[in-house]
């Protein structure tokens, strides 16, 4: 039985039997197929700059008569939801329409893996950013299935990018220095990089032959993601930014920037 024809049936009686919550994917099982160690991208966050990224999403599935195909779906809706039939938004494969790329690794067991494409210059925006719920579908040899619409989550975020510069270089030990930088991130609607407003991001020093970073100060980015402060100027070393992330936007560093204190 080919994924597609199997929805149909797996979503009726996935929402007759009651979902279960995410992770418990004996409770939603037809057939008793077993599904584990589903990653996407390796296990990341899916970081998208402005331009197309293709990303592999795979899962182990075992049963008896061994696996004929899988399937797997981002999609966003209300818990107890069923990805193929009720929901708020959704991201199918690239094989959504066709058999996973399974490969067997016993007589019961293979490793099934499908690609997702995410385009900014068409389907993906910026509200696409965020947490996904992540559904799974493994389909035995004897058509027997399992069904986890809330298998595990994943995140969608916008590449993000930070600078740092110090100066005057050099300075005169006990002067001030004064740090600037900016935070920005990618911008699906415009496909282009814009500021990233009212987010903490940490100044950090490194003194010179030593290899750890020192956080000296928070700092809020500006309304155009931009970044300045005043530090006195005691030793050389480097300076850089560096910002924690978001659900929407991963954490970055800017490279350190090298002050000759004179």
């Amino acid at each position: 039985m080919r994924k597609r024809a199997a929805s149909a049936v797996l979503g009726a009686v996935a929402v007759l039997a009651g979902l279960a919550a995410p992770g418990a994917v004996a409770d939603e099982a037809q057939g008793d197929v077993q599904i584990g160690n589903v990653t996407f991208d390796g296990g990341k966050n899916i970081v998208i700059d402005v331009y197309d990224k293709t990303v592999t999403v795979s899962g182990t599935f075992t049963h008896p008569s061994g696996i004929q195909d899988a399937d797997f779906v981002l999609w966003r809706g209300p818990d107890g939801a069923n990805p193929y039939e009720t929901y708020d938004d959704r991201f199918v494969s690239n094989q959504y329409y066709a058999h996973a790329d399974c490969t067997a690794t016993s007589a019961t067991t293979s490793v099934c893996e499908e690609t997702f494409t995410f385009e900014p210059d068409w389907l993906l925006t910026n509200a696409h950013a965020g947490t996904w719920k992540v559904s799974v579908q493994g389909v035995a040899n004897d058509d027997s299935w399992t069904h986890a619409p809330q298998y595990t989550t994943t995140r969608l975020q916008r590449q993000s990018r930070l600078t740092a510069n110090a100066g005057p270089e050099p300075v005169a030990k006990g002067g001030t220095l004064t740090v600037t930088g900016k935070l920005s991130r990618a911008n699906w609607d415009t496909l282009d990089h814009r500021g990233y407003s009212g987010q903490p991001v940490q100044l950090q020093f490194r003194k010179a032959g030593t290899s750890t970073y020192t956080t000296v100060k928070t700092v809020t980015t500006s309304s155009t993601g931009t970044l300045s402060t005043t530090v006195p100027a005691a030793e050389d070393g480097y300076w850089r930014w560096s910002f924690a992330g978001t659900s929407t936007t991963p954490a970055v560093r800017a490279a350190g920037d090298f002050v000759d204190v004179q």
